[in-house]
């Protein structure tokens, strides 16, 4: 088996009492690399090393375009490695090849380029003022980012993170979910590559509570909190940080909602709808699990929509060919399971597929949903939608804002008068007019209510990685 340390402080290491744990592939359902297991003594080393490096070291004192110049050339490296870093990821969590080393790694890539411009590009604000004073701001780095990512996207949400944060002359740890390790470790391995110092970006492997995860959220040390990941765990880092007044940035869960109207294009409202739920096997905070179609196209878009999703190819991940592999571990097999077991019990019918071999679950549509069912309600986190149909345009907005979440939602239409008043309408952090996932990384992503706190991207990001500054000095 593989291995994969911690990276601490420029150096690859095992854990103190060399205690460590195991990834398993989903799809083969065995272990497939042995991880360091860290706890509160690897995070205690961690950010002493990032601290040092942000005190003492290089980092936050070099020139923006010095520090943008080495994240470019991460980024290149991480396109150099991307069939080692699309593996690692599938290998971990049974994302299909094609999206591991197709999308994500390119994103990544992405992350560092575009943080490491906007970074040396963006401007500050100069404020004349009629006293006879002059006002302008500056944006200094804060210090010492913990970073947390999930397991969904494991390579593309650690650089959505560390790249601001680096870009802005942080230093950082980052500590990866349990389930998908190895991309971190290679991650940090190309940094030192790339010339970032020793200290600038650390990972520790482990758990959450009482392991790596719950030491780093409550480390004094720590000087912002960025976290990706389940509503109620949320929570917790949120009480962890209030006791440190550490400011947090939480990107939670979702329960999408995506409205076809009658006006639809619906060949591309299917095409859309389809990657909207079963990409990455519906293991997407901004999957558009609730789907509600106009009554006049219901059964035409259900005959389509069905179709394509009996079409979808499941089998080995680590094929080119595989649109759609296992769920990612044992333990969130069964929490999907449960969910298509008992659609019955709530009142629904599944339409089309259902359970399959192993760790997998066929692309599920579920019909017949009431409001208040478990299944309409909360995130079920899998390749499972309800589709409902509706009659009136002010009827599918009080529907789609019924939920506790609000990270995302989609509408299809052509009518663009509609498509501005119902995006307005909605209580979402990012709205889907005919598409869904495309990104501007200038633009705030984060949710309202359950879905999170705060926003990252381009300016927003700048904010929270730094220290906006007010600097006021008499001229007359």
């Amino acid at each position: 088996m593989e291995f994969f340390g911690h990276v601490i402080d420029g150096a690859e290491v095992k854990s103190a009492g060399g205690e460590t744990f195991t990834s398993v592939d989903p799809y083969t359902r065995e272990p497939w690399a042995e991880v360091a297991l860290g706890g509160p003594a690897e995070v205690e080393r961690a950010v002493a090393a990032a601290r040092r490096a942000f005190d003492e070291g290089p980092w936050p004192r070099m020139g923006r375009a010095e520090r943008g110049r080495l994240l470019h050339r991460l980024a290149d490296l991480i396109v150099a490695n991307a069939d080692r870093l699309g593996l690692a990821d599938t290998r971990d969590m049974g994302k299909p090849i094609s999206q591991s080393r197709g999308n994500d790694v390119p994103r990544a890539a992405d992350n560092f380029r575009f943080f490491a411009d906007h970074a040396r590009l963006t401007t500050a604000e100069t404020l004349p003022m009629d006293s006879g004073h002059h006002a302008y701001t500056r944006y200094d780095p804060v210090g010492v980012a913990a970073a947390i990512a999930p397991w969904n996207f494991p390579l593309m949400l650690e650089t959505w993170k560390i790249a601001p944060a680096l870009a802005w002359g942080n230093t950082v740890v980052l500590k990866p979910a349990e389930d998908t390790p190895a991309s971190a470790t290679i991650l940090a391995r190309l940094a030192l590559e790339a010339g970032l110092p020793p200290g600038v970006l650390n990972v520790v492997h482990g758990y959450g509570p009482d392991s790596a995860g719950q030491a780093l959220t409550e480390h004094p040390g720590i000087d912002r909190i960025t976290f990706t990941g389940e509503s109620t765990t949320g929570r917790v880092i949120s009480a962890a940080a209030a006791a440190h007044l550490v400011p947090v940035s939480l990107e939670l869960g979702g329960k999408g909602a995506n409205a076809v109207f009658a006006d639809a294009d619906l060949d591309n409202a299917v095409n859309w709808s389809i990657r909207a739920i079963f990409t990455n096997a519906g293991q997407v905070c901004l999957a558009g699990s609730r789907l509600y179609v106009q009554r006049p196209v219901f059964e035409e878009f259900m005959a389509r929509f069905t179709a394509a999703a009996e079409a979808m190819r499941l089998g080995d991940p680590k094929l080119d060919t595989t649109e759609l592999g296992p769920l990612a571990s044992e333990t969130h097999y069964r929490k999907v399971r449960g969910y298509v077991e008992t659609v019955s019990d709530e009142g629904g019918t599944v339409h089309s597929g259902g359970l399959g071999d192993g760790w997998f679950v066929r692309p599920t549509v579920i019909t017949g949903m009431p409001a208040t069912g478990r299944h309409q309600r909360e995130e079920i986190f899998g390749p499972v939608v309800t589709v409902t149909p509706f009659d009136t345009e002010d009827e599918v907005v009080a529907l789609m804002n019924d939920t506790r979440y609000g990270l995302n939602a989609m509408l299809f239409t052509e009518n663009l008068s509609r498509a501005h008043r119902v995006s307005a309408r909605l209580r979402a952090g990012t709205v889907w007019v005919n598409c869904f996932f495309i990104r501007d990384l200038r633009a705030p992503f984060g949710g309202v209510g359950d879905s999170g706190v705060g926003r990252e991207g381009g300016t927003f990001s700048r904010e929270f990685f730094t220290e906006p500054k007010a600097v006021v000095m008499q001229i007359t």
